[in-house]
C-alpha cells in the first residue's frame, strides 16, 4: 500500500476548527467529507468511531491539531446526507462509511452480475466481495456488513433475493 497523499487543507491549521461562517463551514465540511471517503478507501476501512483520537484522519501530529468529536459528528452527518454514512448506534459514536452510496454499489454489483451472466444463479457474498472475477471492480474487498446493506437495498428493489443458511448468506439475482 502506498502512502496516502494528504490534501493541502490537512496542513492548514484552521481546517481542524469548525468555521463560524455558514458558507465557509459547509465548504469545509464538504472537503472533510471528501477526505474521509478517500482516506477510508485508501485503508479499505468501512467503520469509524468518533472518539478514536489516535486515528490519523482526525489527528495531524505535525500540526498538533485534531478534530473534536463534535466536528467529526458533523462531517459524518454531512456524509449521511449524501448517502455515504450511517450510524451503528443511537449515540452515533460508531459509523459505517460507504465510499460509494448503497445505490451506486448496488448498480455496480448488478451490472457485474449481468455482464458475467450470473442472473438467476446463486452467488455467495465471498464471491462478490473477494472472488477472482471482482478483483478489478470498485466493490472488491467490500466489507461484509456494507455488502449486506447493499444487497438488502437491491432486494427491496426486486433485483435479488438474500438467502440465509446457518448464519451464511447467498444471493440470487433476477
Amino acid at each position: 500500500m502506498t502512502d496516502f497523499q494528504w490534501p493541502w487543507e490537512y496542513t492548514f491549521p484552521p481546517f481542524f476548527t469548525l468555521q463560524p461562517h455558514e458558507e465557509t463551514r459547509q465548504q469545509q465540511l464538504n472537503v472533510w467529507s471528501d477526505l474521509f471517503l478517500k482516506y477510508l478507501k485508501h485503508l479499505n476501512k468501512f467503520t469509524v468511531n468518533i472518539y478514536d483520537s489516535s486515528f490519523p484522519l482526525y489527528n495531524n501530529e505535525t500540526l498538533k491539531r485534531k478534530l473534536s468529536p463534535n466536528m467529526i459528528l458533523q462531517i459524518l452527518e454531512n456524509l449521511r446526507k449524501t448517502g455515504h454514512a450511517r450510524p451503528f448506534d443511537k449515540k452515533q459514536t460508531e459509523w459505517q462509511v460507504y465510499w460509494f452510496t448503497l445505490d451506486e454499489y448496488g448498480n455496480m454489483i448488478y451490472d457485474w452480475i449481468q455482464e458475467t451472466g450470473q442472473v438467476n444463479t446463486v452467488c455467495t457474498l465471498y464471491e462478490i466481495a473477494h472472488g477472482d472475477l471482482t478483483e478489478e471492480r470498485d466493490f472488491h474487498k467490500i466489507d461484509d456488513d456494507v455488502l449486506l446493506n447493499v444487497l438488502r437495498n437491491l432486494e427491496d428493489k426486486g433485483r435479488c433475493e438474500l438467502i440465509e443458511m446457518d448464519g451464511s448468506y447467498g444471493v440470487k439475482f433476477f
